[in-house]
């Protein structure tokens, strides 16, 4: 019986001493071990995702200097949006073993990718070559019980985001037809040689976390999107966008779509990537390009933009996977993984960051490349890295992108601490190899700084939906959010920095 007190006493002691030195872990602890928290109890403190919504209201601000001007293009359609797995169970197939395909040319090819990705709980986007057996997907897709239409392609979602803001003129190029003209914000301006009289649509296939398929179960809630997409495929729209600048003016240029050109074929891509360079390099080099990317899977391709397109571009936005799939392509760092097993690790993902912007950005003052900043976002946490001297307002632009993920993914205008949970690490470090510095996480004061360098990093978490609504666009509205909130610094121009 002592013993057990004796015990009792001493993991008390313990308990106390982590306490009072690391406050933020003695709920954690508490829980661990099974005891009471009296200090719940008597004082009632904020829980970590109410502290953190707290300081994200508290802390983010809109920057002095706003863009008052943006044009954004190429990619537009509609999304249709239904149940992936029962979708595919109307269309009489059956679960099974899963398998990634570049393109896909079968029902059997979509289901064998949708099941490859659902395991992983991750997001994909792929291209589907036979045009009529898509279009009877398509249809049975849109009459589907529950299938809801949205506006679609970055590029308009995108556009949506920032016209939410009123004093924001947006400009939008890309195949518009009439049901998503009809969807889009007034506020938005569509140039008459972007009107067509067909929609292109892409098809949606959503599910759940803990969504089961036969063996196959859900990790996480996520999308499997594909589409036959010529217009987009072709990037069709983009002389047609870049004409467009010299009468709007922006001030901002945001540009997407790169990836609807993968699994076209190396004969289409590679000419059509010399024409939209040539395109791209027509615009007046004082206005910044943010190129937002997508899903990849052809490494030619991804290392082809990263050799043309990523030194003309100022910014660039992307999640875990097309991160990983840079480096792959270029054997770039920690590109012998296959995948990320759950959140990535910050210090590898911080390697990568680094890495782009010393090979195809501007880190070194003497460089030509134009790339001075990368948006990251993964599940838990993002990352914004920049090249000092060019952007400011990085802290509440990283933050303003973590607050929309965690509202849009619940289907709220604000975050609702009861509704979201924090999956971020509290500590980390600075790089996966040493020399390296260990960072942590004050839920107060939610943004961790470190830099490397002359490039400077802003680290926040996400507060993770708990039961989220709908996930596409979210990594869209995550770019749109932190470009709002940036600001660009005029004393070091792009073009003549040395």
């Amino acid at each position: 019986m002592w013993r057990k007190a004796s015990a009792a006493v001493l993991l008390a002691i313990a308990v106390g001493y982590f306490c009072n030195s690391r406050p933020d872990l003695s709920e954690q602890i508490l829980q661990y071990v099974g005891l009471p928290n009296f200090q719940t109890s008597s004082q009632n403190p904020k829980s970590l995702e109410q502290a953190i919504s707290s300081a994200w209201e508290a802390l983010i601000t809109l920057p002095t200097r706003q863009w008052s001007k943006v044009a954004v293009g190429v990619n537009a359609c509609v999304d249709v949006v239904v149940s992936g797995v029962g979708l595919l169970q109307a269309q009489a197939v059956d679960p099974g073993t899963g398998r990634d395909h570049e393109v896909l040319h079968s029902k059997e090819d979509l289901k064998e990718a949708f099941i490859h990705y659902m395991e992983r709980g991750a997001a994909a986007e792929r291209f589907f070559s036979d045009k009529e057996v898509f279009q009877r997907i398509a249809r049975a897709a849109a009459e589907y019980p529950g299938a809801k239409l949205y506006v679609g392609g970055n590029a308009a979602l995108i556009s949506q985001k920032m016209a939410t803001y009123p004093d924001l003129m947006v400009l939008l190029c890309g195949p518009v037809g009439p049901k998503l003209h009809e969807m889009l914000d007034e506020q938005i301006l569509v140039p008459p040689e972007s009107l067509q009289e067909t929609d292109e649509f892409h098809l949606i296939l959503e599910y759940k976390a803990g969504e089961r398929w036969g063996s196959t179960l859900a990790p996480q809630a996520n999308r499997f999107i594909f589409s036959h997409d010529v217009s987009n495929g072709e990037m069709s729209s983009l002389e047609t966008f870049v004409a467009s600048l010299e009468e709007f003016q922006p001030e901002l240029v945001v540009l997407s779509g790169l990836h609807m050109m993968d699994g076209q074929g190396r004969g289409l891509w590679e000419e059509r990537l010399k024409e939209a360079v040539a395109a791209i390099a027509d615009i007046p080099k004082d206005i910044p390009i943010h190129l937002e990317l997508a899903s990849m899977t052809d490494k030619d391709f991804m290392n082809s933009i990263m050799q043309e397109v990523m030194p003309i571009v100022s910014s660039i936005g992307l999640n875990e996977q097309e991160l990983l799939f840079l480096s792959q392509a270029a054997e770039g760092p920690h590109s012998a993984l296959t995948a990320w097993k759950g959140i990535p690790e910050v210090g590898r993902v911080s390697d990568i960051l680094l890495w782009i912007l010393e090979h195809h950005g501007r880190s070194d003052v003497s460089s030509e490349a134009d790339l001075t900043r990368i948006h990251f976002h993964t599940l838990a946490y993002h990352i914004l890295a920049t090249v000092d001297g060019y952007w400011g307002n990085q802290a509440a632009a990283v933050m303003a992108g973590a607050r929309v993920a965690s509202s849009q993914a619940c289907g709220l205008q604000t975050v609702d601490p009861v509704k979201v949970e924090l999956k971020a690490p509290l500590e980390f470090h600075s790089s996966h190899t040493e020399p390296r510095e260990q960072l942590s996480l004050n839920p107060e004061e939610p943004v961790t700084v470190w830099h490397r360098g002359n490039v400077t990093f802003h680290f926040t978490p996400v507060l993770v939906c708990k039961r989220p609504l709908r996930t596409v666009g979210l990594g869209d509205a995550i770019s749109a959010e932190g470009l709002i909130y940036t600001e660009l610094k005029t004393r070091q121009p792009f073009y003549d920095y040395l």
